[in-house]
């Protein structure tokens, strides 16, 4: 199979030929029709992940067709249309027990713990519990692109921060992952401040529905522009970037009793960023973490957007050829782009 893979943290990314996967007895062989490059994998080359192993084939927003099923999987045959969270529960421990996958003690997470989806074919562990069926009206390349970002947004605004209607959302952050937040508050009658750094972002989080928006390299407080936006501060306030500003605004943005989703990852040297726990304690902030989401809800998502109430297409900013991921990946910290980025030619 052509894929790319690097030899090591931080250097360059090759397309090279390398043995097709074969599935284990409890996971699948999927072909790939398509997989979002996501800042995550960015992190992932650059040495952040402590499960990663050289060399390495990242990718973990995919979507595709099986096509090889291990002995003792029951649920799938060759030929299905599916894809899966990024983390994937081993269906046994207690966290997996309770229908909590997205923590799992034994996790599999293709293009970390494992080889990924940046080539023509990926193999799946623990197919019976993670993999979801594509439903015939949505393309590939929208449910790669549902994969990690948008599906995590969904469990960090719904299943985390539990949005109501009525309330102020502050998204920090308009990527792949804020964009989505943004599209998914509105369309739960919330009513969002969206903050980052580009008028383009920024113009775009608009078109999705955000009331306000704030571009935090032209305001002196940010803090401040969204507690005056909203009369108070922000019910529900998400770092979609993660950065040690972006988590401390986040938190300190928030009116009495407000909640803090952090999705943005702290990695490497910002992993343990400062708090304002003096606002925490007075004002009884919560603070949250989100990782992922369950198999098991992504009906939920698809039920969304049957109804029309979210449009994730809208959020894909362009396709590209695997040729083409090497730069694609390797760039991402200069957030060149807006929305999402997904491979769909392997050839």
């Amino acid at each position: 199979m052509r894929a790319a893979i690097f030899e090591e943290f931080g250097k360059p990314i090759s397309i090279q030929n390398l043995p097709d996967p074969s599935p284990t007895d409890t996971g699948v062989v999927i072909e790939v029709k398509a997989t979002g490059i996501c800042r995550s994998d960015w992190h992932g080359w650059m040495g952040h992940d402590p499960d990663i192993h050289l060399p390495h084939v990242p990718g973990h927003e995919l979507a595709g067709v099986i096509a090889a099923v291990g002995k003792q999987v029951e649920r799938w045959k060759v030929g299905e249309r599916v894809t899966l969270p990024f983390v994937c529960g081993c269906g046994s421990c207690p966290q997996c027990l309770s229908g909590n996958q997205q923590v799992c003690d034994h996790q599999f997470q293709p293009g970390f713990t494992h080889w990924g989806s940046f080539a023509e074919y990926v193999a799946i562990h623990y197919a019976d519990d993670n993999l979801v069926r594509i439903p015939d009206e949505i393309d590939f390349v929208t449910a790669a692109s549902l994969g990690c970002r948008f599906v995590t947004s969904f469990r960090g605004i719904v299943d985390q921060g539990k949005v109501s209607a009525g309330q102020w959302v502050a998204v920090h952050g308009c990527g792949g992952v804020g964009l989505s937040a943004v599209m998914i508050a509105v369309a739960a009658g919330a009513k969002v401040v969206a903050i980052d750094i580009d008028d383009t972002k920024l113009d775009f989080a608009r078109s999705l529905g955000a009331l306000a928006v704030i571009n935090s390299k032209k305001v002196d407080d940010v803090v401040a522009a969204v507690k005056e936006i909203t009369g108070g501060g922000a019910h529900l306030s998400m770092d979609a970037l993660g950065s040690p500003t972006t988590c401390f605004n986040s938190i300190a943005n928030l009116r009495k009793r407000g909640k803090h989703v952090q999705v943005g990852l702290m990695l490497a040297e910002q992993h343990h960023p400062a708090i304002p726990m003096d606002k925490v304690i007075a004002n009884e902030l919560e603070i949250i973490g989100s990782h992922g989401i369950q198999a098991h809800r992504y009906g939920a998502v698809f039920e969304l957007i049957r109804a029309g109430k979210l449009e994730p297409s809208r959020l894909i900013c362009k396709t590209i050829g695997l040729d083409e991921a090497p730069e694609a990946l390797t760039t991402m910290d200069q957030f060149r782009s807006i929305g999402i980025t997904v491979i769909d030619r392997f050839h």
